[in-house]
C-alpha cells in the first residue's frame, strides 16, 4: 500500500545554504519568476502600462518618458533641435499617433515613419536637430529621449493622498499627469549610474514645499523644485565665499536639511568629503546664510570618524541611522544649537553598499551589503539573508552595479523588491529582482530588467473601459483595493526611459522595449534592433504593435543574442513579410521556473523511494497548464516529463464550480530521492493563453512506496 505525504503550507521559500537533500519539505532549490504568499506559490508580479485608458498601439506613448516640443504648423511641419546633449539611435518622435523613430545615426539622418507620408522627416545625432513635414496639423510634436530612468519621487505637497510622482532621467525630470511631460527646463547631466535622491522639505516660510534633488554629480549642483520651477541649491557656507556644490544624501531631520557625503569647492578647487554631514540653520535652508558655518546658530558641519565613504540613510522611528561601507553608525541630535549633532557607531563590521537598496519598516531599516543583507533595529545590525548566503555575492561588481541595486517596499504583497544586476550577465543594466516576503522571511528571485522603483497613486478609479486584460491576465476581484483611487502603487523604470505599474494580480509583463527596425534574412530568420534591450539567450519576448509588417504581432519568441550588435538579437519567424515603419514593442514573458527539495522520504530507513503519483493543489485558471519534470538519485537528468493542467477536467463538471484543483501526474521513478522541476516548455511558452496564465500552488501530495535497501 502506497504512503501519502502533504507539502503543504508552503512557507520557506528558495534556500540554497544546504544541499537539497537537507532542506525543509516546504523549501525550494530555486524560485524564479514565482514567489511565497501567504502558504502558497504564486506567479511573479506582472505590470501594465501607465496608461491603459488609450488604445493598446499608442500606450507606449504615455508610459514614456517623454518631452512636448509644441505643436505642428497649420501644414504639419515642425523644426527645431531637441533639449539635453543626447542624441542617439532607439530615440523616438511622435505626432498623434504617428512614431518617427530614430534607427540610424547621420547629420541628419531620415527618420522612420509610420504615417505613410511622403514627406520630410530627418534627425541629426550630432546636433539634436529636427525637420517633420506633413504631420497632423496643429498637434503636440513629443520627444523620447530613450535614456535610463533614474528618479521616480513623490512630491510631498499639500493635498491628502495626491502626492505627484516626478520622473528623472539622466538629463530632465518630468511629471506625470495621464501622460509624462517635462518638469521645468532644468538640465542634468549625470551618467547612467547616477541615480537621484529626493527629499521634500520647507523653503524660505514653513507652509512651503520644496523638492530637493541630487544626483551627487557636481556640475549639476544640487537643485530644488518650488512648484513653478528648478532652482539651483548651491550654498556658501562661509565668508571665504566656499560652497557646496552637492551631495549623495539630502535629506531633513530636526528642523534642518541635512547633506550626506559632500562635494565642496574650496579656493576654487573641488575636494569630496565621504564621511561628512553639512547641516542647514534651524529654518529655511535656502536663505543665502543658512549653511554658514561661521555665524552660531546657522549651519555647519561634522564629519564622522571613520574614512569608510557614506553610502546611505534611512528613520528608524525620530532616529537617524546612517550607513558606511561597512559600518552602520546614528547621527544623534543633541540639541545644541552650536553643535547640533554627534556620530555614534551601531555596528562597525556590517553596513550598505547599495545607496537605494535600503528599505525603512517600523521596527528595522532594511539594506544591502558587502557581505549579506542587513536588518538594522537601532542597537545592532544583523545578517537576515541566511537561507540565500551567496546571492548577495552575485551582483555583478563592474559597470557600477552596487550603485545599481535599487529597493522598495510593496505593502499590499508584503514583500521587498531589489533590481540588481547578476555577475553572470554581461549586459550593464539590472537583469533580475530579489523577493523578499518579510512576512515568512522567504526568497525568491525575477528575470526582469529595472532600473528604479517609485511609489504612484491615480486619482481616478479603473473603469471597465481601461481594462485592457483579459480575464486570464488579470487575477484580482473587481472590487480589489487595487483598482481603486488613490491606491498606492510600485512603479518601475527601466533603461529604454519606459515607466510601468507594478501589479501582483497581473499575470503578463508591460510594453517595455521599442523596435528600432526590424530586417528578415533567409531561412525564416529575422533581426529585431532594440538599443539596450538588455535580454538574454533563450529569454522570450512578445512582439506588439509592429507597423507596416506582418507574421510578428502577438507572437511569442525565444531570443537568440546577435553577437555581431549588442542593440540587435534574432528570432525565428517564417511568414514575417513587409517593411517595418515603426511602431513595435517587446514585453517580456516570463517563464515559471521552480526546482523542488529533493524528497527522500524513506531516508531513515535507508531505502530508495518509487513515485507513482503526485497530485498537486493549483488554482483553477481558464487556459493555464504547466510541465512537471522529474529526476532521481540527485542526478541533474530530468527523465520523465509530464503536463500539469490546471484547468477543470471536462470529465469532472463539478471542477467547472471550483476554485482549486486536486490535479495529478503519473512519474513512475525510482531513486534514493526525488526532485521535480516544474516550468513551461518551450511549445507552453510559445502560446500566450498559457505563457500569461495565472499559477498558483497551495500544495503537493506525494503517493510513494519504499524499495530496495540501498546497502543491498
Amino acid at each position: 500500500m502506497a504512503d501519502r505525504f502533504l507539502i503543504a503550507p508552503l512557507n520557506t521559500g528558495q534556500e540554497t545554504d544546504l544541499r537539497p537533500w537537507l532542506i525543509p519539505d516546504d523549501a525550494f532549490a530555486e524560485l524564479t519568476n514565482v514567489y511565497l504568499f501567504r502558504g502558497r506559490l504564486r506567479k511573479r508580479f506582472g505590470s501594465i502600462p501607465m496608461n491603459t485608458g488609450v488604445a493598446p498601439q499608442v500606450q507606449q506613448l504615455f508610459t514614456r518618458l517623454r518631452i512636448n516640443l509644441g505643436n505642428t504648423d497649420g501644414s504639419g511641419n515642425k523644426a527645431g533641435t531637441v533639449p539635453g546633449a543626447v542624441f542617439a539611435v532607439g530615440q523616438l518622435f511622435s505626432v498623434g499617433t504617428a512614431f518617427f523613430t530614430v534607427n540610424a545615426t547621420g547629420t541628419p539622418a531620415n527618420l522612420l515613419r509610420s504615417d505613410g507620408v511622403v514627406g520630410t522627416a530627418t534627425y541629426d545625432t550630432t546636433t539634436g536637430a529636427y525637420v517633420i513635414h506633413g504631420a497632423t496639423a496643429a498637434t503636440a510634436l513629443f520627444f523620447y529621449p530613450a535614456t535610463p530612468v533614474m528618479g521616480l519621487i513623490t512630491y510631498e505637497d499639500a493635498a491628502l493622498n495626491n502626492e505627484p510622482v516626478y520622473g528623472f532621467d539622466t538629463q530632465f525630470a518630468y511629471q506625470y499627469n495621464n501622460g509624462w511631460s517635462r518638469l521645468g527646463t532644468a538640465v542634468w547631466t549625470g551618467n547612467n549610474s547616477q541615480f537621484f535622491w529626493g527629499a521634500t522639505w520647507r523653503g524660505i516660510t514653513s507652509d512651503a514645499s520644496f523638492l530637493f534633488v541630487t544626483n551627487n554629480n557636481p556640475p549639476d549642483v544640487i537643485k530644488y523644485w518650488d512648484g513653478a520651477a528648478w532652482n539651483n541649491l548651491n550654498p556658501v557656507f562661509n565668508a571665504a565665499g566656499d560652497t557646496i556644490t552637492t551631495s549623495l544624501i539630502v535629506v531633513p531631520f530636526k528642523d534642518r536639511l541635512l547633506l550626506l557625503n559632500t562635494t565642496e569647492l574650496i579656493s576654487a578647487s573641488s575636494a569630496t568629503f565621504t564621511n561628512r554631514c553639512r547641516f542647514s540653520q534651524n529654518g529655511s535652508p535656502v536663505q543665502s546664510d543658512a549653511w554658514r558655518e561661521d555665524i552660531p546658530g546657522k549651519g555647519g558641519y561634522i564629519d564622522a570618524p571613520t574614512k569608510e565613504a557614506i553610502t546611505s540613510s534611512e528613520f528608524l522611528k525620530d532616529r537617524l541611522i546612517v550607513f558606511f561601507e561597512r559600518s552602520t553608525w546614528e547621527l544623534v541630535y543633541t540639541g545644541n544649537e552650536i553643535l547640533p549633532f554627534r556620530w555614534q557607531q551601531i555596528n562597525r563590521e556590517l553596513g550598505a553598499e547599495s545607496t537605494f537598496s535600503t528599505v525603512p519598516f517600523d521596527k528595522v531599516i532594511i539594506s544591502v551589503g558587502n557581505v549579506g543583507i542587513h536588518a538594522c533595529n537601532g542597537a545592532n545590525v544583523e545578517r537576515i539573508d541566511e537561507k540565500i548566503p551567496d546571492s548577495v555575492f552575485q551582483i555583478h561588481n563592474d559597470n557600477m552595479g552596487v550603485q545599481r541595486v535599487y529597493g522598495i517596499r510593496d505593502y499590499f504583497a508584503e514583500t521587498l523588491y531589489w533590481a540588481f544586476p547578476s555577475e553572470d550577465s554581461s549586459v550593464t543594466f539590472p537583469t533580475r529582482v530579489l523577493v523578499y516576503n518579510y512576512r515568512t522571511g522567504s526568497w525568491a528571485f525575477n528575470d526582469d530588467s529595472i532600473t528604479c522603483f517609485g511609489y504612484y497613486q491615480p486619482q481616478s478609479n479603473l473603469t471597465w473601459a481601461q481594462a485592457t486584460r483579459t480575464w486570464a491576465e488579470a487575477t484580482n476581484t473587481w472590487g480589489n483595493a487595487a483598482l481603486q483611487s488613490k491606491f498606492r502603487y510600485i512603479i518601475a523604470g527601466n533603461q529604454e526611459g519606459f515607466v510601468f505599474i507594478v501589479q501582483v494580480d497581473t499575470t503578463r509583463n508591460a510594453i517595455s522595449l521599442q523596435i528600432n527596425n526590424i530586417t528578415i534574412g533567409g531561412s525564416g530568420v529575422v533581426t529585431i534592433y532594440a538599443t539596450n534591450h538588455n535580454l538574454e539567450i533563450d529569454d522570450y519576448v512578445v512582439v506588439e504593435n509592429v507597423l507596416g509588417m506582418t507574421g510578428l504581432n502577438g507572437n511569442i519568441y525565444q531570443v537568440n543574442v546577435n553577437s555581431g550588435d549588442p542593440n540587435s538579437f534574432i528570432i525565428v519567424e517564417p511568414n514575417a513579410a513587409g517593411t517595418y515603419l515603426g511602431g513595435g514593442t517587446l514585453a517580456r514573458v516570463s517563464n515559471i521556473n521552480i526546482r523542488t527539495k529533493q524528497y527522500s522520504f524513506y531516508v531513515e530507513e535507508g531505502r530508495d523511494v518509487n513515485v507513482n503519483k503526485i497530485d498537486f493543489y493549483v488554482d483553477k485558471t481558464v487556459d493555464g497548464q504547466i510541465t512537471v519534470d522529474a529526476a532521481a538519485s540527485s542526478s541533474p537528468l530530468y527523465v520523465t516529463s509530464n503536463v500539469l493542467e490546471t484547468t477543470p477536467y471536462v470529465i469532472y463538471p463539478l471542477e467547472y464550480y471550483q476554485e482549486r484543483l486536486w490535479h495529478p501526474i503519473y512519474p513512475n521513478i525510482e531513486g534514493d530521492c526525488v526532485q521535480l522541476r516544474i516550468s513551461f516548455s518551450d511549445a507552453q511558452i510559445r502560446n500566450s493563453a498559457i505563457a500569461w496564465s495565472d499559477f498558483q500552488l497551495h500544495g503537493i501530495m506525494f503517493e510513494v512506496q519504499p524499495t530496495s535497501s540501498r546497502l543491498q
